[in-house]
Parts: C-alpha cells; sequence; structure tokens
C-alpha cells in the first residue's frame, strides 16, 4: 500500500492561452501504474487539455467543488459539485472541462494506464502517440510523438 496526502503534492501549472489550470499528480506521487488520478483546479473563464479522446484508456471525472461545462461530442454538460462522469477509450469519450463560472472548479480526473495510446485531439486535426508510458505516465517514452491527422505515407516507398 502506498499513502499520501494532497497537501503533501506540488501543484504544476500549466497556462497557454484559454487553456490555464493547475494540477497535482496524487497516482505520481504514490508510484501507481495502472490508475491514474490528478487533482485539478481550474480558474473561471478557463478550460482545460484541449478536446481530445483517448483510444485504449478510459477517463472519469468526479466534480468536488464548483460549477462548469464538460464538452462533448454532442455539446456542453452542465458539471456541478457531486457529478461522476466516465468517458469511453473512443470517439464517444471526448471531451474537455470548461468553467463558466465564477467560483473555482475543483475536479479529480482518473483514468487507466494503458499503453501504447493513440489520443486523438479533433478540434487540432492532430493525434499523439505514446509508447513505453501512457498518456499522464512518467516512465521514459520508446516512442512517442503528435502528428497532422491529415497526414499520410504510402506503406511502401515508391
Amino acid at each position: 500500500m502506498e499513502k499520501t496526502n494532497e497537501s503533501t503534492v506540488e501543484w504544476t501549472e500549466y497556462d497557454r492561452e484559454e487553456t490555464s489550470f493547475r494540477r497535482k499528480e496524487l497516482s505520481s506521487a504514490v508510484d501507481a501504474t495502472d490508475l491514474g488520478c490528478s487533482l485539478y483546479e481550474l480558474p473561471p473563464g478557463m478550460r482545460s487539455w484541449p478536446y481530445h479522446y483517448h483510444t485504449a484508456n478510459e477517463e472519469a471525472i468526479y466534480v468536488l467543488s464548483g460549477d462548469g461545462q464538460l464538452e462533448t461530442e454532442d455539446g456542453l454538460v452542465t458539471l456541478t459539485t457531486g457529478d461522476y462522469v466516465t468517458l469511453p477509450a473512443d470517439e464517444s469519450g471526448g471531451h474537455r472541462i470548461v468553467n463558466d463560472a465564477d467560483e473555482m472548479l475543483r475536479y479529480l480526473a482518473l483514468s487507466t494506464m494503458n499503453e501504447p495510446d493513440v489520443t486523438v485531439y479533433p478540434e487540432m486535426d492532430k493525434f499523439g502517440v505514446f509508447v513505453g508510458s501512457p498518456p499522464g505516465g512518467r516512465d521514459e517514452r520508446t516512442f512517442h510523438g503528435y502528428y497532422n491527422i491529415d497526414d499520410e505515407t504510402a506503406y511502401w516507398d515508391e
């Protein structure tokens, strides 16, 4: 058994245009390898990671405090304290958290930690490949990168 208290885990801050939040990687603090869990604080008016879905990892969101929106393939879904949402490992699990309220939005994001994983970012027309360590994992990756969805190459060089 491994144990930590969130008060002993340092925040990592992310700030890029409309994407601005703080994250505590709770699973990394206890060296978890098969289950990911991070605490997020999303300020009013901000958005989390760009809209995406995973092809190998399920995710779940549990709202600790505050209100916001979950951007999905079908539109926005209201989030409020106590809500628990599951996100399948396919296109139907596409998501992005939006804080359109006046208060801080605090939530836990949980995920399986399967690899390899391909993460698709439809609004950016990109995808990411993660081999050796899944998205959110801290082990060394044997291969990873981000690519344009429309890039195509032949199997055989002509």
